[in-house]
């Protein structure tokens, strides 16, 4: 019997490729509708020398867990095909994904240019990264003149957010990624609050893209990862990025080889299996879950500002957004499922969040049960006054990351918890 060659995931619409891109589950055992999970540390081979070229990578195969494994490939085979790269690397979390990405090109005294107002996690792993050498110059908006001020011939990268968590300010990937090429440097994008529903930044001109796919891509809360994806497109200038000059000879797949072979490997950034089955189980309802999101949340932002019961609302959805027309023509009509809202105080921001009845008190998002945080005590909690202030957190901001339920039951728990 011969077998069907997998079809293009550039001929699905994403409905479609979230179900089949890659085959029924990465191309690792065909006669699988959904991949095995291999819980296993180590795989056994038939002798030494096979061992020997799986080490050398002059032979396909798995030696180690940490170092690759059937059930992890299927994952990053998917999300490649998804985010429409060359391949993909997943990792342990979406912060072990940011963390690879940057220090596989940078080394101690190079530079990147990031945007100021970015999730506080990564904000503080900037921190990190200055300790260690990588000089991280901030703008207030990731704009062509901003970014003129602040590249010097030391920067390596820019980094910016598709959708900014919370300020939920959208990113012109095509006009930005145009001009970091201008200047022979690569865009490295956090998809993670669009996630491939909304947008694909490597379709739009990026050339890195990071996710916490413990958000969106996983949709259920139940575990926490992130991946790595790679366009395939830059031309390294191995002066420039030196710890590439050893796996030139792959092409495309420099980047990728140089982490698997080195500092993803080394640092021990990998995903556990299990991890990795749980998300190909929840990519495969992206579409559904995002779209009802969606809806969700442009129902929400819109009764909100409408009901005198807040100050402000932040939501791309809304006309007088100040993304909102990037957002409609770059995410097809779709806004995303989070938003924010300032309460009037601390106090009221807090007796509301006390006061949900369906909304969980998380500090996740992405999940499809609707989650609300007081991000000013949370996950800010370390940040400088200045930083909270650009990120778009203040004392009364609340954020929320809407799910699936029904909307009108959504809209009547925050009526009774603000009034």
């Amino acid at each position: 019997m011969t077998s069907t060659p997998s079809p293009d995931p550039k001929k699905m619409h994403l409905a479609t490729a979230l179900l089949h891109a890659g085959g029924p589950d990465g191309g690792v055992t065909p006669a699988a509708t959904m991949v095995p999970v291999y819980q296993t540390s180590a795989f056994q081979q038939e002798s030494a020398e096979r061992l020997e070229g799986i080490f050398h990578n002059t032979q396909p195969g798995y030696c180690y867990t940490r170092v690759g494994n059937p059930t992890v490939s299927s994952f990053e085979h998917r999300m490649a095909a998804v985010e429409g790269g060359v391949g993909a690397l997943a990792c342990a979390s979406g912060m072990a994904a940011t963390f690879n990405a940057i220090m596989g090109l940078c080394q101690a005294g190079d530079e990147l240019v990031a945007s100021s107002c970015l999730y506080g996690g990564t904000i503080e792993l900037f921190e990190d990264l200055e300790r260690m050498g990588v000089t991280v110059r901030r703008v207030n908006e990731v704009t062509p003149a901003e970014l003129e001020g602040a590249v010097t011939d030391r920067t390596r990268l820019v980094f910016a957010e598709t959708i900014s968590n919370p300020r939920l300010g959208v990113l012109d990937v095509p006009a930005i990624a145009a001009w970091c090429h201008e200047r022979r440097l690569p865009l490295v994008v956090d998809n993670t609050v669009a996630s491939p529903y909304l947008c694909r930044p490597l379709e739009l001109g990026a050339d890195i893209v990071v996710e916490s796919t413990s958000k969106y891509v996983n949709g259920g809360g139940n575990a926490i990862s992130g991946i790595i994806v790679d366009s395939g497109r830059f031309s390294w200038d191995v002066e420039r990025y030196p710890a590439l000059a050893k796996w030139r000879k792959m092409g495309p797949f420099a980047l990728l080889a140089r982490l698997r072979n080195g500092l993803w490997r080394d640092t021990g950034a990998c995903l556990a299996p299990w991890t990795a089955f749980l998300n190909c189980v929840g990519l495969e309802t992206l579409d559904v879950r995002m779209e009802r999101a969606c809806d969700n949340a442009l129902k929400l932002a819109t009764w909100l500002r409408d009901s005198g019961l807040v100050s402000e609302v932040g939501y791309p959805g809304l006309p007088d957004a100040p993304d909102h027309e990037l957002a409609a023509r770059q995410f097809g009509g779709r806004y995303g499922a989070l938003m924010t809202f300032r309460a009037g105080s601390r106090e009221r921001a807090f007796k509301f969040v006390n006061s949900v009845r369906y909304a969980y008190r998380a500090s996740n998002i992405g999940d499809v049960k609707t989650l609300v945080l007081h991000p000013d005590s949370t996950i800010f909690a370390d940040n400088t006054p200045d930083e909270r202030m650009l990120a778009g957190v203040f004392e009364d901001s609340i954020r929320v990351s809407v799910g699936i339920e029904d909307a009108g039951d959504l809209i009547d728990d925050f009526r009774q918890a603000l009034s």
